[in-house]
């Protein structure tokens, strides 16, 4: 089965840029990176802490079944602007790639679809290579498949 979300990684960046469209209304599709709620069930993790506002800080984080953390993220918001973008730093606790910067752009397509446009940039190419060895392609598409789920029930 074809993968709905596309990774286009240039060889020697230092980035990556990530498309997807989904078969929502924009101002829904926003609400999955807006609303704890419903981040926690397409990510599958915790949200510890959510700022949704410029310089506004967010945390989440997963657990076994022993209560053992295996995930943990955190960052800060430098742009949080309803239903159009959203950039943000993204850091992985103990996953050796450092600080990640990211740009979402949020677009309409039709009254009832739209496009998220992913940019994430890494401190070098070499990093990013890294991030892309591991299952990154089938695990980004796999949650992008779960948040149009979730997002399918509320409509």
């Amino acid at each position: 089965m074809e993968r709905k979300t596309k990774l286009n990684a240039e060889q020697g960046k230092q980035d990556l840029q990530i498309t997807r469209d989904f078969d929502l209304p924009l101002e829904l599709l926003f609400r999955a990176f807006s609303e704890p709620e419903i981040i926690e069930q397409w990510m599958g993790t915790n949200v510890l802490k959510h700022e949704s506002e410029k310089h506004g800080g967010y945390a989440f984080e997963t657990r076994d079944k022993d209560g053992n953390p295996v995930f943990r993220a955190n960052g800060v918001y430098h742009e949080f602007i309803p239903n159009e973008k959203v950039t943000r730093t993204f850091e992985m606790e103990n996953a050796g790639f450092g600080v990640q910067l990211e740009f979402f752009d949020f677009e309409k397509i039709s009254e009832e679809s739209s496009r998220l446009v992913m940019q994430i940039v890494y401190r070098s190419a070499a990093l990013r290579d890294q991030n892309l060895k591991l299952p990154f392609a089938q695990g980004i598409n796999m949650a992008h498949d779960r948040l149009e789920k979730v997002l399918q029930q509320l409509k």
